[in-house]
């Protein structure tokens, strides 16, 4: 038996679904129950009636699979599939800001670890951000860990005040202007469309600014055939299976987060095989950052 017909066997028989996050390996995009980004796998996590959530992402995903799943039991395929930008704060750090700033919420993106996400007062992703502080009454806010995210946030809330932590993905930070320069006279008949977490001077640049699932939605509203597209790789095999009959190119090669690279498809069969490695957090932790994930829905 190949492994993609011991996947299924295996998803049967544990009462499993796995979950994958776009940037995922094409292969594990497609042995998926339900692809998105950060927004569309909470919503999933909480919302799909199984008994096992495998998710393949990176481990803040897993952990808030499992803060708002705590009835399911939430795997990871592999343990060692991080996010450098959620560890670019740390609780004792967010504490400090805090204390510097008192009575100021703090905005969480919400690739943050599940210790920042219990000490923040409500979460955010990179679809919903602006429309949830704007929607907040407050008029500063802390918002951490992405600046460029963060910055992005202000731009679009010019009568918010909004304090930001210097952090960054460091695979978003590559892109610069020159690149989007470059796409333009390589293809001028498409639409540059960028992550959030992109450097300030590409997101001015660009025609659209949209998380993965916003890029989504752009290349189906619109009329352009063509896009360049500024994100991780795996993006683009999303891109291309939803709409065969457009065209996408990366902004830049070799964009790749090795992190979101990690998992195969061996690693998912023996996670369900195995029901390794299991996501398990302090149940304080986890009551806290739930209240920051439920605020989010609150405001959008």
């Amino acid at each position: 038996m190949d492994v993609i017909a011991e996947i299924k066997q295996l998803k049967a028989q544990k009462d499993a679904v796995i979950l994958a996050h776009n940037y995922q390996l094409p292969e594990i995009q497609d042995i998926a129950d339900y692809c998105g980004d950060s927004l569309e796998l909470a919503r999933l996590s909480r919302g799909i009636d199984c008994s096992v959530l495998v998710f393949c992402g990176v481990l803040f995903m897993g952990e808030t699979a499992r803060i708002l799943s705590p009835e399911k039991k939430v795997l990871m395929p592999r343990l060692d599939a991080g996010c450098p930008l959620a560890c670019m704060i740390t609780p004792d750090q967010l504490q400090a800001l805090k204390a510097e700033y008192p009575g100021v919420p703090v905005v969480c993106y919400v690739n943050s670890t599940a210790a920042i996400k219990a000490l923040s007062d409500v979460c955010c992703t990179s679809g919903n951000a602006v429309e949830l502080v704007r929607n907040m009454p407050q008029r500063k806010i802390i918002f951490v860990p992405d600046k460029n995210l963060g910055w992005w946030v202000q731009k679009n809330n010019p009568d918010k005040e909004i304090i930001l932590w210097d952090g960054g993905c460091p695979i978003h930070e590559e892109y610069n202007i020159e690149e989007v320069s470059r796409a333009r006279i390589d293809h001028p008949s498409a639409a540059v469309i960028v992550h959030p977490e992109c450097p300030r001077s590409v997101l001015d640049a660009a025609d659209y600014v949209a998380s993965t699932a916003g890029m989504l939605k752009v290349a189906a509203s619109t009329d352009v055939s063509e896009f360049v597209v500024g994100t991780e790789e795996g993006m683009l095999h999303r891109l291309r299976c939803e709409y065969p009959d457009k065209t996408f190119y990366p902004l830049a090669p070799s964009r790749i987060c090795p992190d979101m690279k990690k998992v195969s498809l061996a690693d998912v069969r023996d996670a369900l095989r195995d029901e390794k490695f299991v996501v398990e957090l302090d149940p304080a932790v986890m009551d806290k950052a739930r209240s920051a994930l439920e605020a989010m829905i609150a405001y959008v």
